[in-house]
This record gives C-alpha cells, structure tokens and sequence, in this order.
C-alpha cells in the first residue's frame, strides 16, 4: 500500500483546526514527520521548539479551515 502523505498532510491541517487557540495557534499532537511537511509548505512556523502549539501561516490558517470544513462538516439540508 502506498500512502499518499499530502492526504496526510490536509487531514492533519484540517484537525489543527479543531484545536485552534490564540487566533493561530494549534496544539502539536501530529507525526513530526507531518508538521515538518507543513512547515516545508507555508502552512505552520518551525514547529521545532519548546512550546507545545504550533503557528499556522495566514496561508496555513485559511487552508486549515477550508480543509476543515470540507472534511468534517455535512452540508445543509
């Protein structure tokens, strides 16, 4: 089986936004693996530091709430 690590890299992006604090701050629980490729795309600043959130880019926090919601919300009925 061969994983596709950008659909990783969305869905984690996409949970980041369930933990959102501070109008950009996100718990890091993820893979470090994952927060690596994130920081490498724009999305989150270094996430190699003592504090335990990461810090979404403007680009990273849109992207985050977009993925969220197409993801984990259901349409209107």
């Amino acid at each position: 089986m061969e994983i596709d690590e950008d659909k990783i890299d969305d869905a984690v992006l996409a949970l980041l936004w369930l933990t959102l604090h501070n109008e950009r701050c996100a718990w890091k629980g993820f893979d470090w693996a994952t927060t690596d490729r994130l920081h490498k795309k724009g999305m989150i600043g270094d996430p190699v530091n003592k504090s335990k959130s990461l810090i979404l880019t403007d680009e990273g926090l849109e992207r985050s709430q977009a993925l969220f919601r197409e993801l984990f919300t259901r349409p209107p009925q």
